[in-house]
């Protein structure tokens, strides 16, 4: 049961304020593994990403290897909880491993891009467009011509939801 403090917040000297302080010892928390499975068959499809649960490892371990097929080792200890990424997708629960060119977000896939049309203006014969400038989210290769720019391709397929088809796959069974 929640326990309450009332704290003051003398900054501007306005009011008081109460916070909640959780005590955490008397609360029963549930299996994440199962809440997390069962939260995605209930909800069909959910865009919310949630961040890694531990109860998930061997599993997620198993969706790496999937994943990154010629990679000789998955993250090591403490990277699982910055890479590893959950949302619902038909009931599933699916996995991404964020990087440095790897958005777990949902994808852009406007044709029209800003950073594309700076970077042109500063760069007008540029061959091609750097992912700094359109964004890592970006489905689309761009190049300039006289200043201008050109989409020349698609560098990612996106699933039903918008997201990458080639940086998501479903959480395996246990």
């Amino acid at each position: 049961m929640p326990r309450f403090a009332i704290g003051m917040i003398w900054a501007l000297g306005l009011a008081a304020v109460a916070l909640p302080l959780l005590d955490f010892d008397d609360q029963v928390r549930a299996a994440p593994e199962a809440d997390l499975t069962a939260l995605c068959a209930r909800l069909g499809n959910d865009d919310s990403i949630r961040d890694y649960d531990p109860a998930l490892r061997a599993r997620t371990a198993s969706a790496f290897r999937k994943l990154f097929p010629n990679a000789k080792s998955g993250p090591d200890g403490d990277s699982w909880q910055t890479q590893a990424q959950y949302r619902c997708m038909n009931g599933k629960v699916m996995v991404c491993f964020v990087g440095a060119n790897l958005p777990c977000t949902k994808m852009n896939a406007q044709r029209d891009n800003p950073g594309a049309d700076m970077f042109c203006r500063d760069n007008p014969d540029a061959g091609s467009v750097p992912a700094y400038a359109i964004g890592h989210d970006s489905i689309h290769a761009y190049r300039c011509r006289n200043g201008k720019t050109e989409v020349t391709g698609t560098t990612r397929q996106l699933d039903q939801r918008g997201f990458a088809k080639d940086l998501w796959t479903e959480l395996p069974a246990r």
